[in-house]
């Protein structure tokens, strides 16, 4: 349906195309509703003929309206707005209303009627009043170069969600966890990360970030000292392109992860940042031997894996 409507020129909201960030939802005045056209979306939602248009293959005939405001967002106060390198900045939110999420989740947020972009939740419900995103600044982005130039504090802005899959299960705490990030990628994995120490994990935490320069790593102060106080954390900065500092690893954070851990049955892998570096480190962890089960990443998909051949 999304496809068609946009040919035809309509006007509305939409980002991943792939059933993930919600932002193409809709609603079914009249016709019946394809179930897996609803797939992640909540009960309450559900129950009120909202649906994914990405995901809908039109099989009768159809009436939609707009989603209604009210249902879908709330109201958010930017409590305040920190510069953690010259291009990203941490941004975190007051809400009126307490809202269950899991840390690495994500949101999305709304400037005007049209422009939502997703970011993902750094904060952990456990122990912050506030929701806090880490934002870049993308060449001719809209949101983001509003965000970073233009956003004050005391703003208001319109959120959505929380949504994902991408967070940590206490049911896990006895296996390790291998953790790749890159760019803002960390912010999900950062927020995992302090989940799992809230919990008491037992296996090792390795959190490999990498950018293809230096100055693209951010909050090493800040998970240098967890590394110092939490002895199952490891972090592991890397640099794709030239290295000044010796205690930074040289190549892709994906690469020296997988170096490092080639053996990974009974591992959980956490992956975020760049949509090729995602979907191609999935399959190769896949290959490693971790399940399907255990690989977690949003808000990207991989085509059915269980064909190839894999590790035993």
């Amino acid at each position: 349906m999304l496809t068609a409507l946009l040919r035809h020129e309509v006007d509305l909201s939409y980002s991943c195309k792939t059933g993930v960030c919600q932002t193409c939802m809709l609603r079914a005045s009249k016709g019946e509703v394809p179930a897996y056209s609803q797939e992640g979306i909540k009960k309450t939602l559900r129950a009120q003929n909202y649906f994914l248009s990405c995901l809908c293959k039109v099989e009768h005939d159809m009436e939609v309206t707009s989603p209604n405001d009210a249902d879908l967002f709330s109201s958010a106060t930017v409590r305040s707005k920190q510069l953690l390198t010259a291009d990203i900045c941490s941004v975190q939110l007051e809400i009126a209303t307490p809202l269950f999420y899991h840390a690495g989740q994500f949101i999305n947020l709304r400037k005007g009627r049209r422009l939502l972009r997703s970011y993902s939740l750094a904060s952990l419900p456990q122990q912050d009043d506030y929701l806090e995103i880490h934002v870049r600044r993308l060449k001719n982005g809209k949101m983001s170069n509003w965000i970073l130039d233009e956003m004050q504090v005391g703003d208001d802005i319109d959120i959505e969600g929380p949504m994902g899959h991408c967070f940590y299960a206490p049911e896990s705490i006895e296996q390790n966890l291998l953790l790749i990030g890159t760019g803002t990628g960390l912010s999900p994995l950062l927020g995992i990360t302090r989940d799992a120490i809230y919990h008491g994990h037992k296996g090792e935490i390795h959190l490999y970030h990498g950018s293809h320069l230096e100055d693209g790593l951010y909050n090493q102060q800040r998970l240098l000292e967890m590394q110092k106080n939490i002895v199952n954390f490891y972090y592991h900065p890397c640099v794709s392109g030239a290295v000044q500092q010796s205690d930074y690893a040289s190549g892709r954070a994906c690469d020296v992860a997988l170096k490092d851990h080639s053996k990974l049955q009974n591992w959980s892998v956490y992956l975020c940042g760049a949509p090729p570096m995602v979907n191609a480190t999935k399959k190769l962890a896949y290959l490693s031997g971790a399940r399907l089960e255990d690989i977690h990443a949003d808000p990207f998909q991989l085509t059915d894996l269980r064909s190839q051949k894999r590790e035993k």
